[in-house]
């Protein structure tokens, strides 16, 4: 296939190696990206790109599906199993997309819905004045503490009791602790609304256990499938089984037409490499990186938000530093070292240059970096934070992430053959 590119288009061939070296040749602290395995690459980019398959497996509306129904079967079982759910949806296009699909199958436009502010660790799709959520629904928006960082149960449940919301969104975005799910599932029931969790980031750490499942709390659990699941870009939902109709329905016909074949082979075979030891080992990991990863910059005298992580993100407050996020993030990124600027709770700075970092361990752990590594890294990014105007020092920290990124070369397999 890649000759065929490179003897096609050589130019976006060339364009393609280019990122593949500057993917190997980063530290990459995007929360929410990751590695995925040759084999998920491998469908990814298979024959089922060719496919239309409008409709679900047993009733679909083109012909030639006898291969498609059961690879979206077999997607769908695995869903299944490692969520422990009653019934999976593998079709949404994103994460945003599956938001969308859990709102029409259970909301009516108008009806009000309550999930976390934007600029306090929640996603746009969760309700945000600029998204399309709050212009269908009636969004109400909770917020962190201030002073914690946390989740403020008691404002939750006061929102909630004032505002009798039809649909309760949690999960969150940028929230490096960990989501109480069975409060959330408590003060739904007591007002009578329905509960959405959006597991995108942390659903790699609820399969394998290191996070708690919102499953048995949440009518409907929407997810991406890459970031900490380590499959494609794509979506999933997981209901119990009185929304699956009313869930499969809203996805198609009401949002999409076919679903992307290929996408959904891939997230087939992702989620057989997270039904694996290896997979909870990794899970671990992350977890533990971004431990070691928060206590090494606040010894390095970084305030984060919340003082720690439960999870595998981590939340600068950069405010202590007199450095600005957007600069700090662009200065890294030329140090071999991407991140993300974010806001903060209660951030004065506005969004586009807001006063925090985001930063997260899912990918460099997949290329089998642990505590140790997470000490040079803070290390490095303290001395980018100290030089913040002196390129040549960024450039050599770039040389030394270079050096230590090739003692990690980015794996090809994470799950052993069975």
């Amino acid at each position: 296939m890649n000759t065929a590119l490179a003897q096609y288009d050589p130019q976006i061939y060339e364009l393609i190696k280019q990122e593949q070296t500057r993917q190997s040749g980063s530290l990459r602290l995007i929360p929410s990206e990751n590695y995925v395995s040759k084999a998920v690459m491998q469908a990814s980019g298979s024959v089922l790109t060719n496919k239309y398959s409008e409709g679900y497996p047993g009733k679909r509306y083109y012909e030639g599906q006898q291969v498609t129904d059961l690879i979206e079967t077999i997607a769908i079982q695995r869903a299944k199993k490692v969520f422990k759910a009653d019934h999976a949806n593998v079709q949404p296009y994103s994460g945003s997309v599956a938001n969308l699909g859990a709102y029409n199958a259970l909301l009516s436009p108008g009806d009000t819905v309550m999930g976390l502010s934007l600029p306090y660790g929640g996603h746009l799709t969760h309700g945000w004045k600029v998204s399309v959520t709050s212009k269908f629904y009636k969004s109400v928006q909770y917020t962190v503490r201030g002073d914690t960082g946390r989740l403020d149960f008691n404002q939750i449940e006061e929102l909630a009791k004032q505002h009798r919301p039809k649909m309760i969104i949690c999960g969150a975005t940028a929230y490096p602790r960990t989501i109480d799910f069975s409060q959330f599932g408590r003060i739904a029931k007591e007002v009578g609304a329905f509960l959405l969790a959006d597991i995108a980031h942390i659903s790699g750490l609820v399969v394998a256990g290191i996070h708690p499942s919102p499953v048995p709390y949440a009518d409907i659990v929407s997810t991406t499938t890459h970031k900490t699941l380590r499959g494609p870009r794509g979506g999933m939902l997981l209901c119990k089984a009185e929304h699956a109709a009313s869930v499969d329905k809203s996805v198609f016909p009401g949002l999409q037409g076919g679903p992307h074949m290929h996408t959904v082979t891939a997230i087939a075979v992702a989620l057989a490499e997270a039904d694996t030891p290896e997979f909870v080992a990794y899970a671990k990991q992350i977890v533990a990186n971004a431990a070691a990863l928060a206590q090494k910059l606040m010894e390095k005298g970084f305030k984060l938000v919340s003082d720690g992580t439960d999870n595998h993100l981590v939340l600068i407050d950069l405010r202590n530093k007199g450095i600005p996020g957007k600069k700090f993030a662009k200065a890294l990124d030329r140090a071999r070292i991407e991140t993300n600027y974010n806001t903060i709770p209660d951030d004065p700075a506005p969004p586009f240059n807001p006063s925090g970092l985001r930063i997260g361990t899912p990918a460099i752990t997949s290329r089998g970096m642990k505590e140790p590594e997470m000490a040079k890294i803070a290390e490095y990014m303290a001395k980018v934070a100290e030089n913040i105007d002196n390129e040549s020092v960024i450039e050599q920290v770039g040389k030394e992430v270079l050096l230590l990124c090739s003692q990690f070369p980015v794996p090809e397999h994470f799950i052993k053959p069975s």
